[in-house]
């Protein structure tokens, strides 16, 4: 392996961190995901063809081991902890803490399909048909999924801001 191929991957650290985070929705597993992730990548890289995108190929990595470890928790029963994120104190202060933390909880109520292709192309900037090889589907669906996602968001966000106005009348009225 060449320094530049080296130097091709840790540039794509940050971004797999992000992914890791929005597929995961937590901290600690996102780290091991995206450090598994590196792992195979090391362990494969004379397998990555070099006319692909590097990113693209470590996406497709990544998702597949999240996917597998999804595929692994399901044969393991646990004890139910119910759908809801757990409630984080907040200072009213702190809108931009507040924003961040509902737009999670809406990411996390995406389906996971459609939270996948999301992340990728909006936050990782991956164009459509990158993503579609990330996750081996066709561009189509990347598309599909990703105007589904946007729609679920939106309705979401304006959820949102509708019960802020409606608090924020109820504060003038007192």
């Amino acid at each position: 392996m060449r320094a530049r191929d080296e130097a091709a991957i840790v540039a794509c650290i940050p971004s797999l961190r992000r992914y890791a985070r929005g597929l995961t929705a937590d901290a600690d597993r996102a780290d091991d995901l995206v450090q598994d992730t590196l792992e195979r990548v090391w362990q494969r890289f004379s397998m990555w063809q070099k006319s692909g995108d590097i990113r693209a190929w470590m996406f497709a990595i990544m998702h597949n081991q999240f996917v597998d470890r999804l595929r692994a928790q399901r044969s393991r029963p646990e004890p139910a902890t119910g759908d809801e994120l757990p409630e984080t104190a907040q200072r009213a202060t702190q809108s931009d803490r507040l924003e961040v933390r509902d737009l999670d909880r809406l990411l996390q109520r995406l389906a996971p399909e459609q939270r996948e292709v999301l992340l990728l192309v909006a936050v990782e900037e991956l164009s459509y048909r990158e993503a579609a090889l990330a996750l081996a589907i066709p561009v189509g669906t990347v598309m599909s999924r990703l105007s589904r996602a946007r729609a679920c968001l939106r309705a979401g966000l304006q959820g949102h801001e509708a019960a802020g106005s409606g608090a924020s009348k109820l504060q003038r009225v007192k």
